[in-house]
């Protein structure tokens, strides 16, 4: 039997990364000798993630548009024949059974050239609203695989299969790691634990809003571990002082950390949503309002609708974010019944869904 050859591409955040990288896994998992192959943007986040998860990478010289004038956006035709080309030539070379796109600048030229070339290509959009970049290739692409209802509004109705989001494996089962999550983040286990996650970049606005409500947070009895993004780090590591607050650029234990957590505030970017229904825990989305058609408030509404989480707006922080917190964190009862809503959620085979529409496009 011929070897299976795969190229993926997904990136400039977590949230692109990660999903491609789970499905990467599956793939091996169903094909151990197969051969698999990362395109990214250089100097973006994927050129380190990747190799650290044991896949091989290469870097196409794009970018996304600026919202204001710059450099970068006249650069942007350039960029975008370059990076076209050069995706054609590695197609070309690699010569994958299929291509898989999960968001993120690389993966607009990469598709593009396959779909040219005739290779099978898979969308997997995590939003409940698509970027322009997926917009763009869904016409030709042969499966969308979606994690939201209603896409029919962007995408042909007839390439749609709703899997769900890909999430880290390590995550489906993380109730029985407390004790280990306990000793290695050094934590009080007769504490409350607080999670607070700003996506992998970091978020200014939760940022600002924790160093000004430390005091009164800490005053709630709780301990934090507070991930800052690695864009702020040095702006806020100096709160880690305190043996109560532990502030962290970026978390590689992402099972641990959450079977640590009690509660969490966190931005509902997809692949944050999706990984806290998986592991149950009662969340508060503080969404980011500066992503295309807000669609953070969208993926957090859809779970606050199904009575799975709370959800505070930015322009909200300021006076309702105490009372609502306070009655969160004092109430058991509240806390049980939005774990067990948003668990409801969770798709906890979407890659392994995913992956079987991969199959079946294999020539």
């Amino acid at each position: 039997m011929a070897v299976k050859r795969f190229i993926l591409s997904g990136g400039g955040t977590g949230g692109h990364i990660y999903p491609a990288i789970a499905i990467a896994n599956e793939l091996k998992f169903r094909f151990p000798d197969c051969e698999i192959l990362f395109v990214g943007a250089k100097d973006k986040m994927e050129m380190q993630k990747v190799p650290q998860a044991g896949y091989k990478i290469k870097g196409l010289w794009i970018a996304g548009i600026q919202r204001k004038l710059t450099l970068d956006n006249a650069l942007l035709p350039v960029k975008m024949i370059n990076s076209l080309f050069k995706a054609r030539k590695i197609v070309r070379q690699f010569k994958p059974d299929v291509v898989i796109g999960t968001g993120g600048f690389a993966s607009g030229p990469l598709l593009k050239a396959a779909s040219f070339l005739g290779v099978p290509t898979v969308i997997q959009e995590q939003n409940s609203f698509p970027g322009i970049t997926n917009k763009w290739l869904s016409k030709k692409a042969d499966a969308i695989c979606v994690a939201y209802d209603n896409l029919d509004r962007f995408f042909p109705a007839s390439k749609i299969v709703f899997t769900g989001n890909p999430v880290r494996q390590d995550l489906i089962n993380v109730s029985g790691k407390r004790d280990e999550a306990v000793a290695h983040f050094g934590l009080n286990p007769n504490k409350k634990t607080l999670l607070v996650l700003g996506g992998s970049l970091g978020s200014r606005r939760i940022n600002q809003l924790i160093a000004k409500e430390l005091a009164w947070l800490l005053a709630q009895d709780v301990q934090i571990i507070w991930q800052c993004g690695k864009l702020y780090y040095e702006e806020y590591r100096h709160y880690g002082d305190d043996k109560q607050v532990q502030v962290l650029s970026f978390i590689d234990r992402m099972d641990l950390v959450y079977a640590a957590a009690d509660v969490v505030i966190s931005r509902s970017g997809a692949s944050s949503v999706s990984e806290l229904c998986i592991v149950g825990k009662p969340v508060l989305f503080i969404p980011s309002p500066n992503v295309a058609e807000d669609h953070q408030t969208k993926n957090a509404q859809a779970i606050v609708d199904k009575d799975g989480a709370l959800l505070l707006k930015e322009v909200q922080l300021d006076t309702q974010f105490q009372n609502v917190f306070a009655d969160l964190i004092t109430n058991e009862g509240k806390q049980q019944k939005l774990s067990e809503n948003i668990k409801k959620l969770a798709k906890a085979n979407a890659t392994n869904d995913i992956v079987e529409e991969i199959i079946k496009l294999i020539k």
